[in-house]
Parts: C-alpha cells; sequence; structure tokens
C-alpha cells in the first residue's frame, strides 16, 4: 500500500518533468532536496501535510502541498512565468494515480516573495488535494 502524499508527490514530479513549457524554462530542476550546486531556476516540492480523513469504510487523506519556484532573475516576471506553467500543467490534464484514488487536485494560492538573500525571488504555491486509500 502506498502513501497517498507520496504518491501524489512522485505524479508531480513526473508531470512537471514531462510539461514542455516547464522543460523549456527549468529543465529537470524539480527538486524535494536542493543539491548543494543547482542552477536557478528550479521548483521545489514541499512541505506536504497529510491529514486523515477517514468516513465509514474509506480511507480518506485531505493533503496540502506547497511547490515553489525559485529565480535569481531581476524581479519577479521568470517566477511569475514558471508558476503560471507550473499551475497549468498540474491542472491539465488532471492528475491520476495508479495505487490510490484522487479525488480533486486544486490551486489555493500563490505568494511572491523575496528570499531575505536579497537575490532570490520565490512563488509560492500552495496547492489541495483529495485521495482515497483502497
Amino acid at each position: 500500500m502506498t502513501s497517498p502524499s507520496l504518491e501524489l508527490q512522485g505524479a508531480i514530479v513526473a508531470r512537471l518533468k514531462a510539461v514542455a513549457v516547464v522543460t523549456a524554462m527549468i529543465g529537470q530542476r524539480v527538486y524535494d532536496r536542493v543539491p548543494a550546486n543547482a542552477v536557478f531556476p528550479y521548483v521545489t516540492l514541499g512541505p506536504m501535510d497529510e491529514l486523515s480523513d477517514d468516513a465509514d469504510c474509506i480511507k480518506g487523506f485531505n493533503i496540502a502541498i506547497d511547490i515553489n519556484v525559485w529565480s535569481r532573475a531581476v524581479g519577479f516576471p521568470e517566477a511569475k512565468r514558471i508558476g503560471d506553467a507550473v499551475r497549468a500543467g498540474l491542472l491539465n490534464p488532471e492528475l491520476a494515480l495508479t495505487d490510490n484514488a484522487l479525488v480533486y487536485f486544486q490551486h489555493r494560492q500563490t505568494v511572491y516573495s523575496e528570499d531575505p538573500d536579497g537575490l532570490t525571488n520565490r512563488a509560492r504555491m500552495s496547492f489541495e488535494a483529495f485521495a482515497e486509500q483502497p
């Protein structure tokens, strides 16, 4: 039995590495742990929260995940373009899971900010999902 959040994470990474408009901007640089020598721009996954929401004979999980775009370009345009491509790529077509049933996956909010280092811009995208485990 696979954890719904782990399976969702794998589906997100696979999708982002397959969407042409995303890979044109970041290549295959999608991480859950950023390597020391990472090249900008890139995307990171996490944090992720999995909350049990069982009903009768259904094992359900509310899943919240942040997906972050990191850019060192001047201003926010690059982070916003990449963030928009990530959001669109994850929502259309709908993600599918193999072991668990993804009931919904939706974008909640994007927050743009400058990192305290004064060089890095961030787009923090919050998504929520609900998955059922067999």
